[in-house]
């Protein structure tokens, strides 16, 4: 699995729209982010075995720490509380957690049989759809092409740069996993460690993707609701923190982790508009 933790990550953004793509990069991606320091340093080991699956010749070895679920459950507790903690934001916190936790979830459903469930169980566990080609890819496809609509509807871009690097890196992310699965089997397990290592470009490029893109909704208001303050009279001091009577938008603003409006535009009869509520 590789588009599909980055699908995840997309698709968790609107959840909590104050956390950024490339902490929701970092989440998703934690345990194979670890990985290749554990094989370097031997806790953890992985062999080259090609046909011990139809698209992936790899025998994960030994991998717990990083790859149980109880470890990986473990890393996702850890993840969530210090970013919760740190950004005072608990929904943010929730679901950096669910992102670690979603990489063993997903790796569950292609990986053989070699996922221990805790350190140092026998009991491994893997639906293995590595030995259906055509299913994996579609359901890896299917998770990244939904995940990534989710996100361009919950973000829009403030400049080129909030377009063209997330084309970019969508690009590359596609590239790289065409040559995961048409590529030849890497050379030894050494240069799986260090090249997994370039992950770390991912994260970055996803922290630049985001600060050129602003998390929001649309919501409609009618004349005469609170934020109804650019042609139709001043808006209630209460707007912000309040619910947005006439606007069929139940819950206060700040639920949404919106912190400002920053445009207004009104939804009057018989001429409609919008109202942008940008993070």
């Amino acid at each position: 699995m590789f588009l599909g933790h980055f699908g995840a990550a997309f698709a968790l953004k609107p959840a909590a729209p104050r956390v950024s793509l490339g902490v929701l990069f970092l989440s998703a991606q934690f345990v194979d982010l670890l990985w290749p320091v554990m094989l370097l340093t031997g806790a953890e080991r992985v062999e080259i075995v090609p046909g011990i699956t139809r698209m992936v010749p790899l025998d994960f070895v030994h991998y717990p720490i990083t790859h149980s679920l109880i470890g990986a459950a473990g890393w996702a507790l850890l993840i969530g509380l210090v970013y919760g903690l740190v950004r005072k934001y608990p929904v943010g916190g929730w679901v950096c957690g669910i992102a670690v936790l979603s990489h063993w979830v997903l790796d569950l459903l292609v990986h053989r049989p070699d996922l221990p469930l805790a350190p140092g169980d026998s009991i491994r566990v893997g639906l293995g759809l590595w030995n259906y080609p055509a299913a994996a890819v579609a359901l890896e496809s299917a998770i990244f092409v939904v995940g990534l609509w989710l996100y361009l509807r919950a973000t829009r871009p403030v400049d080129r740069i909030g377009t063209w690097a997330l084309v970019g890196l969508v690009a590359f992310l596609v590239v790289i996993h065409l040559g995961n699965i048409f590529g030849p089997p890497p050379p030894s397990a050494e240069a799986i460690a260090w090249v997994g290592h370039a992950q770390w470009l991912f994260v970055v490029w996803a922290f630049w993707v985001d600060r050129h893109r602003r998390a929001g909704c649309a919501v409609p208001l009618f004349v005469g609701s609170p934020l109804a303050a650019t042609t139709n009279g001043p808006a209630q001091a209460h707007a912000l923190g309040g619910d947005l009577p006439g606007s069929g938008w139940p819950w206060p603003v700040e639920k949404l982790g919106v912190e400002r409006v920053e445009t207004v535009f009104l939804w009057s009869r018989p001429s409609p508009a919008r109202a942008s509520l940008l993070d």
